[in-house]
């Protein structure tokens, strides 16, 4: 029986002080507020005014720098402090049984050991489903315990959703052996190498080429470890199969259940009732040239209001998925388990069935379509005036690829485009000509990371890769829905409904000093401290610009960067230099956006389908850790899946001599992304010469003792590819170039005797493939997701 768990101690109201507070006692009180509290509280707690304030502010940054606190957005907490909506995993039992977990995603090298949360698991009116065991993912309520055991739980959680089973499960390619027998061979990077026994009994009528999940059934001293396949998954044999492997390692839904399959076929086109009719605006679609839905349309044209002279009226229309999807719906439960579509070179695992998303929903040309559609004024430097949003019918003027209309602005019309520069395309380019100076005066970071795209043959494998060219089509569709997302959110904030945010923090202050260090090995100054924006980075990515550091310092300002999520809390997106910004843009790939859709319509009275009334800022609190642990499932599994399918086409050239770029220095080796294509192999240490190599974190390298050479973050090298395991998605480099003449370590802050601990000791003899990490994890990145 679980032991009841008694509810955490009241925090105490402390008497404060009149004045700055001692370090003890600012730190006493925002525990006691429980992370939830910034420094306008704080100031106002102490009644601290005038000069007082800019010491408190000095105070709390020396306190973070000490990792005594930590900051998310504009709340302060005690450093490591957990949310009060948290995915969490659980890991065991304690003495009495009781289930306990560990939060999903900690850094212990930031925050020391994870807390240890205290699973509540009721015996009464329990939910179905609620019931979690060991080895589940868990999205939770915790709240902090009081001090009952100093060696036990810290926190106690309450289950909301359990989000994942444990799998006992090893995932693998069957291969056949001519006894009846066959092979596992691993799908994981981490366990590549490591292939199980499956006897003639145990294959459960797998064939050579077929996805199984199998489970170890025997594991001796000798031999290889025994395994029973459970389930065959698909065979990848066939066309364009490899994405398989990443749907079922993450355990992507991927088949819709008959209930959401029968509500989208029973479906009917929506009608005029309730909407404006702007079938007669000329709006286009313009997306990639495979695109198969296409959810967004935009028009402009110049402002003839004489108060707004040289200024625009853009216009960005949006499917309505919200009339189609209804909350509580088998729709919609299903488009918030899947969170967001995933989009591999292969296939594309949707969010809504194709009979929503590339039907009822796509903004066909020439096809009645309805749309929730926002009109912006624009003044003539880029600032938007004021917007308004409407329910509309529309018909799109036609589909264009973004090379068709860029052709068109740079004098190559064709048959489609020419009746639609004057009129359309044009006033397009002018309103967004407009934005770009409001753009470039915001100073939004501006990374310059080419995205590369596979080209997959009939067969479905890759045929070659390439960097598609970056045009001004892009940045105005991607302007257009910036300034329409700002408008969403801009009208749930007046009209004070709640919603689900996209938010970015800033960089923490550990990577930033990081950062610091790297950029004074190059001689480059970067702020100490103050109200840091974007443009402090602009300013040395600029200054780097075309250097042979340029691809080392656009990777590091990249990785210093926080990750991007959902929450029903503001915080503001650094990254474009936003106070406020919510993902409006794609409800037909992403849930965020159909609930910004939702919360719209029932802000502005626009009918019945809107946000229901139970959705609070709490429960969407919840659906936001669901949605972003969704979205960094499949950029996971997208990037394996490029990993594979590369690893495929390389898999030939065992022995070919590559250029590429070290994109990542760890303790154990060097990571090269090749130039060619894109991938990513390791480089052991062990395999890199005679000398005996130190990490130097600082510095991004590693660096020999003995002779100096060092070969540091963004150096372009020659290597040879000695092996590759396709089904893992792995690559194993030989170093053929020589490192950069570098000082020698010395004993100093960055020396031998600081290092030593993390060098590792290359073999003697010539350089040549050695033994080592045969698989490490991929490092390769996905493009961007603002």
């Amino acid at each position: 029986m679980a032991r009841k768990i008694p509810a955490p101690p009241k925090a105490p109201k402390p008497a404060l002080p009149r004045g700055l507070p001692s370090r003890d006692e600012l730190v006493a009180f925002i525990k006691a507020q429980g992370g939830k509290v910034g420094k306008r509280e704080i100031a106002r707690a102490f009644r601290i005014t005038g000069e007082g304030r800019i010491e408190l502010k000095q105070m709390l940054a020396e306190l973070e720098s000490e990792r005594v606190l930590d900051r998310r957005g504009k709340q302060i907490g005690t450093a490591g402090h957990l949310p009060s909506v948290v995915l969490a995993d659980v890991t065991g039992r304690d003495r009495d049984g009781d289930l306990l977990a560990k939060p999903a995603d900690w850094d212990e090298d930031e925050f020391g050991p994870a807390p240890v949360i205290l699973v509540d698991v009721p015996t009464r009116g329990r939910k179905p489903g609620l019931a979690p065991g060991v080895g589940d993912r868990i999205l939770m309520r915790a709240e902090p315990l009081g001090d009952i055991d100093p060696s036990g739980p810290t926190h106690q959680g309450r289950v909301i959703k359990i989000l994942s089973k444990p799998s006992a499960r090893v995932l693998g390619i069957f291969r056949a052996l001519p006894d009846g027998s066959g092979r596992l061979v691993p799908v994981s990077k981490r366990d590549a190498g490591k292939e199980l026994a499956i006897a003639a009994d145990a294959t459960d009528g797998a064939k050579d080429g077929d996805l199984i999940a199998a489970e170890i059934v025997k594991q001796g001293r000798y031999g290889l470890p025994a395994a029973r396949v459970r389930e065959r998954l698909g065979s990848l044999t066939s066309e364009k199969a490899v994405s398989l492997i990443a749907i079922h390692t993450h355990a992507i839904p991927h088949v819709f259940p008959r209930e959401a399959l029968a509500e989208a076929e029973a479906a009917r086109e929506a009608t005029m009732k309730g909407r404006e009719d702007w079938r007669r605006l000329p709006l286009l679609t313009i997306d990639p040239a495979d695109a198969k839905d296409h959810d967004d349309a935009v028009h402009a044209e110049p402002d003839t209001d004489p108060n707004n002279a040289g200024g625009h009226i853009v216009t960005v229309a949006i499917a309505d998925v919200a009339a189609y999807v209804r909350p509580g719906s088998a729709l919609d439960l299903q488009a918030l388990d899947r969170g967001n579509s995933v989009y591999f070179p292969d296939r594309v695992v949707p969010m809504l069935p194709e009979r929503i998303s590339n039907d009822l929903c796509s903004l066909r040309e020439k096809e009645n379509r309805p749309a929730l559609a926002v009109r912006m004024v624009v003044g003539k430097d880029g600032r938007k005036l004021r917007h308004s949003f409407h329910r509309i019918m529309m018909k799109s003027a036609a589909k264009l690829s973004y090379s068709q209309a860029q052709a068109a602005i740079d004098g190559a019309p064709d048959d489609a485009t020419g009746p639609l520069l004057e009129p359309v395309l044009k006033p397009l380019w002018a309103a967004y000509a407009a934005l770009k100076i409001a753009r470039d005066a915001r100073g939004p970071l501006d990374l310059d990371l080419p995205e590369r795209k596979l080209v997959l043959k009939p067969d479905g494998t890759v045929d070659r890769v390439i960097v598609p060219p970056r045009l001004d089509a892009h940045r105005l569709i991607e302007e257009f829905m910036i300034q329409a997302n700002v408008a969403a959110a801009e009208t749930l904030e007046t009209k004070r409904t709640p919603l689900v945010y996209r938010v970015h923090d800033a960089p923490s202050i550990e990577k930033l000093t990081a950062l610091r260090e790297l950029l004074a090995t190059l001689d480059i100054e970067f702020p100490q401290s103050g109200n840091l924006r974007p443009a402090a980075f602009n300013k040395i990515l600029v200054r780097v610009e075309d250097s042979e550091n340029a691809s080392l310092v656009n990777e590091v300002v990249l990785r210093t960067q926080a990750q991007a999520e959902y929450a029903s809390e503001n915080y503001g997106h650094f990254g474009l230099n936003l106070r406020r910004y919510a993902h409006f843009t794609s409800p037909i790939r992403r849930y965020a956006d159909l609930i910004v859709h939702r919360a719209l319509i029932r802000a502005l009275e626009l009918g019945s389908d809107g946000l229901p009334e139970t959705a609070t800022p709490e429960t969407l609190g919840e659906i936001g850790a669901r949605i972003s642990a969704a979205e960094r499932r499949a950029m996971a599994a997208e990037r394996e899946t490029v990993d594979r399918l590369i690893a495929h086409f390389l898999a030939d050239r065992v022995g070919a001599t590559f250029t590429g770029r070290i994109a990542g220095v760890t303790r154990s080796g060097l990571f090269v992304k090749l130039a060619e294509t894109g991938a990513d192999g390791f480089v052991p240490i062990g395999s890199l010469g005679n000398d005996y190599f130190v990490h130097d974190e600082a510095a991004r390298a590693l660096t020999g003792s003995a002779t100096g050479e060092s070969f540091r973050l963004g150096d372009t090298v020659e290597v040879k590819l000695v092996e590759a395991a396709p089904v893992a998605g792995a690559l194993r480099f030989e170093m053929l170039s020589e490192g950069r003449a570098a000082r020698p370590v010395g004993r100093g802050k960055r020396g031998l005797r600081r290092a030593s601990a993390t060098a590792r000791p290359s073999k003697p003899g010539p350089k040549g493939p050695k033994s080592g990490p045969k698989k490490p994890p991929s490092k390769s990145g996905k493009g961007r997701r603002s």
